[in-house]
């Protein structure tokens, strides 16, 4: 049984966070656990409510599955806090597992879910850890420090990531302009492609960052090569996203249960960039 982890926060609304990741893992075949780094009451209109766990607690759920339970992949979302970034970090890194970080900063309806200061202790303490890291584009802003707005913008955000120790970033483009969305992968040693999909107009796209960073790590769990797994990865939310539930008055939920019902089959053009 191929088993992998979820460090990440609770969604009560079911569609992002811990409950977005299982549902994903399930969907996938792999063996879903656990480590819930806060608490947050929430629905597809907004965040109300969050209330995190303390750092000594989250480092504990890790390294309590960890020491019972081979763990071959994991994932961070929401971490909320540098303390608990920290011992995230303290807790994987003596870990032989491959590890997806979605940094996540800001929910749909626009709460901050990163605290400001966090930002510092992501890049100094997790990062160098990272297997691949999945940011938005006001995410990779943050995190490189550069206003991004460009294709060459794009590239200088990823190779100063790179920089920082992370084996391969994911650039998401679905806040850029255009008819298509175009994410570009780019690896340390180089080399880099795209991946080229029909951008949907919708607002039922609450937790695809979240999806699309746990089905990495399922494929990963798996063990597909990391090319494949972020390809099919991107497979799977895009196929969430072209068939939505339409549940909810906000920013309704991905279709976690398409992937498996269309057998994966879903145009994903390939663009070698480098």
């Amino acid at each position: 049984m191929n088993i992998v982890m979820t460090i990440a926060g609770s969604d009560s609304g079911g569609g992002a966070g811990i409950q977005a990741d299982l549902k994903t893992f399930q969907e996938l075949g792999v063996f879903g656990t656990s480590a819930i780094t806060a608490l947050t009451a929430q629905n597809t209109l907004g965040v109300e409510g969050i209330f995190p766990s303390t750092a000594e607690f989250v480092q504990q759920q890790i390294e309590v599955v960890m020491k019972d339970l081979p763990v071959k992949a994991a994932k961070t979302g929401m971490l909320f806090s540098a303390e608990i970034i920290e011992a995230v970090a303290q807790s994987l890194k003596d870990k032989d597992i491959q590890l997806v970080v979605d940094p996540v900063m800001i929910a749909k309806g626009g709460a901050s879910l990163l605290q400001s200061e966090a930002v510092k202790a992501l890049t100094s303490s997790l990062l160098p850890l990272a297997t691949v890291l999945t940011p938005n584009i006001p995410e990779a802003e943050v995190i490189s420090g550069i206003t991004i707005k460009t294709t060459a913008d794009i590239e200088k955000a990823a190779n100063i990531i790179l920089d920082m120790g992370v084996a391969c970033v994911v650039m998401k483009g679905g806040h850029l302009e255009g008819e298509d969305a175009i994410d570009t992968v780019y690896f340390n040693e180089g080399t880099s492609f795209s991946m080229q999909t029909k951008r949907i107009a919708t607002n039922q796209t609450h937790g695809t960052g979240c999806t699309f960073s746990s089905a990495i790590t399922a494929f990963l769990g798996q063990g597909y090569e990391l090319r494949e797994a972020i390809i099919e990865a991107k497979k799977f939310v895009q196929l969430a996203i072209q068939n939505p539930l339409n549940i909810g008055h906000g920013h309704g939920p991905t279709n976690h249960f398409e992937y498996k019902k269309e057998n994966g089959n879903c145009e994903v053009i390939i663009i070698e960039t480098n």
